[in-house]
C-alpha cells in the first residue's frame, strides 16, 4: 500500500507524486476542457428548448406614458432595457435586476410590475406609467410633491420605484391605513432606510390626490 506524506502546506502527498490540490486542479481543468469542446453535462442542451439566436428581431408597439412606441427589439429584452436604453426613460432604475429591489418598477394597467423582469415583447398591448408619467408638463405629480414634502428619500435610488408604487397603491386603496402602505411598499427596498418619511409621503400623497379629485 502508498504510503501518504503531508507537505508544509498540510496536503497529503501519495506516493504518485499528485497532491490534493494538484488533483483538484487538474480535475478542474479538465472540466473547463470539456465545457469549451461542447462535451459534458454543461454543454447538452435540454430536450425540446428552443434557441432564440440574439440578433432576430421582432416588431412591437409599446403604449409608454400615453405615447405609442413601435420598436424593433429582441424577445429576450427587458422592458427595462427598452425604457432606458432605446426610450431614454432613464427614471426606472437598474438595481439587482432580478426582482428584488424594486428599482425599476413601473405601472403595467395601473399596477405596479418590475420593468426588470418583464419582458418587452410581454408589455405589447398595456399602458406603461414610468416615473417620468406622472409629470404634469414642469408639474410634480402628487406622490412626488408628497416625497419632496417629507424628505421620502436619501441617496435617492430608489426612489422612482417607490414613488411608482405608491402611485400603483393609492389608484387601487384611497385613504389606506399603515399596514396596507407597508405591505403596498413590502416589494421596495431602501438601502438607507427612509421607510418611516416614505410612509409619511404616501398618507400625503392620498391627501393631495383626494383634494385633486384623485388624479396623479
Amino acid at each position: 500500500m502508498a504510503k501518504n506524506r503531508e507537505n508544509k502546506d498540510g496536503d497529503s502527498i501519495e506516493s504518485s507524486g499528485l497532491s490534493r490540490r494538484d488533483f483538484l486542479t487538474t480535475a478542474g481543468i479538465g472540466t473547463l476542457g470539456m465545457a469549451a469542446a461542447g462535451r459534458g453535462p454543461a454543454a447538452e442542451a435540454r430536450p425540446g428548448a428552443e434557441v432564440v439566436p440574439p440578433a432576430e428581431l421582432v416588431r412591437i408597439a409599446l403604449r409608454v406614458n400615453g405615447h405609442t412606441y413601435r420598436l424593433l427589439v429582441e424577445p429576450r429584452w427587458s422592458l427595462l432595457y427598452v425604457l432606458r436604453e432605446h426610450l431614454g426613460l432613464s427614471g426606472a432604475k437598474a438595481g439587482c435586476e432580478r426582482g428584488e429591489c424594486g428599482a425599476c418598477t413601473v405601472l403595467i394597467d395601473e399596477r405596479p410590475r418590475y420593468a426588470c423582469m418583464t419582458l418587452a415583447v410581454e408589455a405589447e398591448g398595456t399602458e406603461i406609467t414610468t416615473v417620468e408619467g406622472l409629470l404634469d408638463g414642469e408639474e410634480l405629480g402628487a406622490v412626488q410633491q408628497a416625497f419632496m414634502e417629507h424628505d421620502g428619500f436619501q441617496c435617492g435610488y430608489c426612489t422612482p420605484g417607490q414613488v411608482m408604487a405608491v402611485e400603483g397603491l393609492l389608484r387601487a386603496h384611497s385613504e389606506p391605513d399603515l399596514d396596507t402602505i407597508r405591505r403596498g411598499l413590502s416589494g421596495n427596498l431602501c438601502r438607507c432606510g427612509a421607510y418611516p418619511n416614505i410612509f409619511r409621503a404616501a398618507r400625503r400623497a392620498d391627501e393631495l390626490k383626494r383634494a385633486q379629485g384623485g388624479g396623479s
